[in-house]
């Protein structure tokens, strides 16, 4: 580890000095603590800052035999920040450390516990955002409310969710029914503003890491349609419409019913079309509106919950290419249908455009081979017939609902659906952050999957010879699923396992509906293709493409998955289980049997 050159005496005297005015701190929290009636986990919360570029080595500031615990770890401005909490009595670890390194030397003649000390260059009691692992922009104003996600440390001796839950009305704070469980970490949802639970890190000393809470679908899929239509009215008040020269995206699927309150801003009548015009160009089944929702919008939960303003990127067309899922065709037929369903909507020939298309065959015949109908897509999206080239984005497909209990052995054997394993088409599957279960609504039930891995539904080439493409090139947001111990199957059990979209049947029914799965993702992928198209309007759609592959990363669970990375024999699994490259993440986090719909 690079170290930055110091006065050794010097630094050290620097970072003593820090550590006994915190020590004059701690005995100010402490009283505080058993003022307030706490006898136990008594302690407080330090920040170690390490100098701009340089490393910091905060696994060496854990020490668990003495409760000193590493809590959170961010970068800010280059800077690595590493959140410790340390037990009442327990600084001289710290002390005896820095002392080491101001007066002993290693064999080599070098100061000792020197890649730990010379690298720290500030050492201060740790405010709220210290423990704030969010966008920082998140982070809310003083005296605003919000729902936070704590996740709380874990410890043999003590539970600290019911330690938290037992002391939370004295500090006026609000912990939702529902937690997640893991190896060294719980998650709760608490209520409250910034002073409250600055307050309540210093009293409780239960916390190691802070987020904003993340609104869920089911908030507004649970209300009847008039709620509904007055967030949506909200929503639209802060609308700016797309401007005429937009790119679009070209929905190729179940028809778009185009009079949603929500999607009107973005489509018009004269944009719809059918492939059999004796289908009409509805949608009858909510699939094609449903992922006209997430191409214009995205997750449309995050959309609504938010005041700020909104400008719309894009427009949306579509071609109604099945009536419905059940209609089951031959697939051979498909990609003259794709053919015939592009070259109609391109009679308005001088419009920028995204192709989304979320229907495939569920048939594993293909293996990864080329078929007629992929052979068909790479020739569209190639120029090949035409000279023009075009970005046609596709699904994954779905794995079979029967199996994904067995997640993620269900991921690896069942594989990409024609014509996802099209070479020059950018397929997508699924990866989820959604985990959320309402425990007391839905007793029992656990994610499938952890936030940050595979989707449930995500299919994948695990299978697939090396001859073959490496998909899904990316993977976004997909959902989840949970499952129970008293139940076989996987269940769809709570919406906010799922995204939030506009329903077909809203002049009857529900506005919003939930949505998931690789069709969600695919819509999403479209959404994004659709604003990076916009920002770079002479952009060809190759590069559009390389962009939304290259700017992302696997997340730590995909990784996790399949440590130690350290062969290509070992990247090669990942690569066919979520991605090509390095993507799992989106950009804007600067990460990322019959024909069916996915």
């Amino acid at each position: 580890m690079e170290v930055p050159q110091r006065n050794r005496q010097f630094h050290a005297q620097q970072l003593l000095t820090q550590i006994e005015q915190a020590k004059l701190q701690e005995t100010g929290i402490i009283q505080e603590q058993k003022a307030f009636g706490l006898d136990v986990n008594n302690g407080i919360y330090l920040a170690f800052e390490s100098e701009k570029d340089f490393e910091l080595k905060f696994i060496s500031l854990e020490f668990q035999p003495s409760g000193i615990e590493l809590c959170a770890v961010k970068e800010i401005d280059h800077k690595i920040i590493a959140t410790i909490f340390v037990p009442e009595g327990k600084l001289s670890y710290f002390l005896k450390r820095i002392t080491q390194y101001q007066d002993e030397n290693t064999p080599k003649d070098k100061p000792k516990n020197n890649e730990l000390v010379a690298n720290i260059a500030a050492i201060k009691l740790a405010a709220l955002d210290a423990l704030w692992t969010d966008d920082p922009e998140l982070l809310p104003n003083a005296g605003e409310s919000i729902w936070w996600e704590v996740w709380l440390r874990c410890a043999d001796n003590i539970d600290y969710e019911a330690f938290l839950r037992e002391h939370a009305a004295q500090l006026e704070l609000k912990v939702g029914f529902e937690s997640i469980h893991f190896l060294d970490r719980t998650v709760v949802l608490v209520y409250g503003t910034k002073d409250q639970m600055s307050r309540s890190i210093h009293l409780l000393g239960s916390f190691a890491e802070l987020r904003k809470a993340k609104d869920t679908a089911d908030f507004f899929t649970g209300m009847d349609r008039k709620q509904q239509h007055d967030w949506i009215n909200q929503t639209i008040d802060h609308l700016t419409w797309p401007s005429e020269a937009s790119p679009f995206v070209c929905v190729l699927d179940t028809g778009v019913n185009e009079k949603h309150p929500l999607l009107i801003p973005a489509a018009d009548s004269q944009d719809m079309h059918a492939y059999n015009p004796a289908w009409g160009t509805d949608d009858r089944n909510g699939h094609g509106t449903g992922m006209a929702g997430i191409c214009v919008y995205g997750d449309l939960t995050e959309v609504l919950a938010s005041t700020l303003p909104i400008q719309l990127t894009h427009r949306i067309e579509s071609v109604k290419i099945t009536p419905d899922p059940g209609h089951h065709g031959d697939k051979r037929l498909y990609g003259a249908i794709t053919r015939e369903s592009i070259a109609r909507i391109e009679i308005e020939p001088n419009r920028q455009r995204v192709y989304c298309m979320a229907v495939s065959a569920t048939d594993d015949s293909d293996r990864g081979r080329p078929s007629s109908w992929s052979a068909a897509i790479d020739a569209i999206t190639s120029g090949y017939e035409d000279e023009q080239k075009r970005l046609i984005i596709l699904s994954a497909g779905n794995t079979d609902p029967t199996f994904r209990h067995e997640y993620p052995d269900n991921n690896m054997t069942d594989e990409v659906h024609d014509p996802g394993q099209s070479w020059n088409a950018l397929t997508v599957g699924g990866y989820t952050e959604k985990v959320w279960i309402d425990s007391e609504k839905n007793p029992g039930w656990v994610p499938i999957a952890e936030t940050g891995d595979l989707s449930p539904s995500s299919c994948t080439s695990m299978d697939w010879q090396k001859t073959w493409p490496i998909k899904p090139d990316i993977v976004m947001e997909a959902g989840n699923m949970a499952k129970n111990l008293e139940y076989e199957h996987a269940d769809y059990i709570d919406d906010a396992l799922q995204l939030l979209t506009t329903g077909h049947n809203f002049l009857m029914g529900k506005q919003l509906v939930s949505f998931g799965d690789t069709s969600a993702a695919t819509a999403l992928a479209a959404n994004l293709a659709a604003k990076v198209q916009a920002q770079y309007p002479d952009y060809w759609p190759e590069t559009v493409r390389a962009l939304m592959i290259h700017s992302s990363h696997w997340t730590e669970a995909m990784r996790t998955r399949f440590s130690p990375l350290n062969t290509k024999d070992k990247y090669r699994p990942l690569l066919r289980y979520c991605a090509i490259a390095d993507m799992a993440y989106p950009m804007k986090k600067g990460y990322f049997g019959a024909v069916g719909m996915n």
